[in-house]
């Protein structure tokens, strides 16, 4: 059995454990289909949890759900639990919190347009490089000006203001069409057709709340119902990265913990490359290298090795590999890749054996002593204390009401912010406008009645008054504007907003 510095993934010829003081080091967990990829995040899971540390996981299938549940003795899981050597296993359920991008399945999840931010929000709509400009400029102008961008009726707005101040913004900015803008406002309406509507708002997700441990010290399994998120793939990516930046740019150092703060499991990872530019590819990898002084472990799953970028794939120490297959050229390549990852074990052909892996089985690396990976050894994976497969819908419900985070987040807010801001702006304007305009009309009248009776007109002329009106205007804009200096936000690493600095 694993002791209290470790999570106990199974045996080999030896017990196989992760070291919690390397669990920020990261990792990757791969294989084909049906080879055991889910009960290995289980697991670990469990392991992570049992050792006091909070764990975030996207629940792709819904079968990740059973981990809130203790698990059901078989003669399957009882021999298994035998043959590695767990003798004192038993069935637990873990503490668990359920989140929903879409508010069905558990906690609403969401954010504010200023926290994704110009470039994750821009990948999400797969603009252009001209609209992801005038997308910047749109932010930009917002963090100077002091308007919050929070939900997607506050972007509108702001696209929509800053189209109609093209002409004075051309010299600064440069030149923003209409048809960009326009180009930008259809693909925001694509976006509230998948739902993402309900992801942009207020109470925005507080990551304290995914770093929560029970009074008996024991962390929280957050699991995201992602099976009607994955609809949506790019959503769904994009919202990992979004929360993986803002760990990056919240959580503070902490160097070399004896145990993470938090482990982030991201499932079917692919998503998060496919088609990504090489810019969003670097700042992924920066974000992965740096987080872990913040003392968060990210571990990617997906089915082939080669889904995974060579520059973010270096900096994943902590390998399992499942079966795959090897039929076509490309498997085969993939069989090779993998294979090559590995700290060798003159006594196993790597190559060979991960395409005759059993199911439930795994080649083994992980990282130990001072840091260096261990041997490659091929692991059968211990079985999990909890339930195997997806939770009903009345036990949901019962944990969803009996959760910490309930009634924190199940009701929209709706604050003032750019929408409202700017409305009132056009409204003032128009009212101001339509006030010069009667007293234009008014002063006319007055003269036109004094040059009838011959009187000499006391009054200042029409054009004296406008000025003066103007000069009301004038005066009043730049007091708005002088307001305003100074309230520039600041943006992280991926252009997401950076709260508290």
């Amino acid at each position: 059995m694993a002791e209290k510095d470790a999570v106990f993934l199974g045996a080999s010829s030896k017990p196989e454990e992760l070291l919690l003081r390397f669990g920020n080091r990261h990792g990757l967990i791969t294989g084909a289909t049906g080879t055991g990829k889910t009960v290995t995040l289980q697991i670990m899971a469990e392991g992570f949890s049992a050792a006091g540390v909070p764990v975030f996981a996207a629940d792709v299938k819904g079968d990740l759900s059973g981990i809130s549940q203790p698990g059901t003795p078989k003669d399957a899981l009882l021999e298994r639990a035998k043959q590695v050597g767990l003798e004192d296993y038993g069935f637990q359920g873990f503490p668990t919190i359920f989140w929903d991008l879409f508010g069905e399945q558990g906690h609403p999840v969401r954010t504010t347009i200023s926290e994704m931010g110009p470039v994750l929000l821009s990948r999400l709509m797969s603009l252009t490089e001209a609209q992801e400009g005038a997308l910047n400029i749109a932010f930009r102008i917002a963090d100077e000006e002091g308007l919050a961008l929070l939900d997607m009726k506050d972007l509108r707005a702001m696209l929509a203001d800053i189209a109609s101040r093209a002409g004075e913004l051309r010299t600064e900015y440069g030149n923003i069409s209409s048809a960009t803008i326009g180009a930008i406002q259809r693909r925001l309406l694509v976006l509230e057709e998948q739902g993402a509507d309900k992801y942009f708002g207020e109470p925005a997700l507080s990551i304290s709340d995914l770093m929560r441990t029970t009074p008996d010290g024991r962390g929280y399994v957050n699991i995201l119902a992602a099976d009607k998120l994955m609809q949506a793939p790019t959503l769904y990516a994009t919202f990992l990265l979004a929360l993986m930046s803002e760990l990056f740019e919240e959580l503070p150092e902490v160097g070399n913990p004896d145990k993470p703060k938090l482990v982030f499991i991201f499932d079917e990872a692919h998503l998060l490359f496919d088609n990504a530019p090489p810019a969003l590819i670097q700042k992924v990898e920066q974000v992965v290298r740096l987080i872990r002084s913040k003392g968060v472990g990210i571990y990617f799953v997906t089915q082939n090795p080669l889904d995974i970028p060579e520059t973010v794939l270096a900096q994943l120490g902590n390998r399992i590999q499942h079966a795959l297959r090897a039929y076509t050229p490309r498997e085969q390549k993939a069989v090779k890749a993998a294979a090559t990852t590995f700290r060798q074990n003159p006594d196993l052909d790597t190559e060979t054996a991960i395409t005759q892996l059993a199911t439930g089985q795994a080649l083994v690396s992980v990282l130990e002593g001072a840091g260096v990976p261990s041997v490659v050894q091929q692991t059968w994976i211990r079985p999990p204390s909890s339930r195997i497969g997806p939770i009903t819908p009345e036990e949901r419900r019962l944990l969803i009401a009996a959760s910490p985070v309930y009634g924190l987040y199940d009701t929209p807010l709706d604050r003032e912010s750019a929408y409202e801001i700017l409305n009132a702006r056009a409204q003032k304007k128009a009212d101001e406008a339509a006030a010069a305009a009667a007293e234009l009309a008014a002063t006319k009248e007055k003269q036109a009645a004094e040059r009838a009776s011959g009187r000499q007109s006391k009054a200042s002329s029409a054009d004296s008054l406008l000025e003066g009106v103007a000069g009301r205007i004038v005066r009043n804009v730049a007091s708005q504007v002088g307001s305003q200096i100074g309230r520039a936000l600041v943006r992280g690493i991926l252009g997401s907003l950076t709260k508290g600095r």
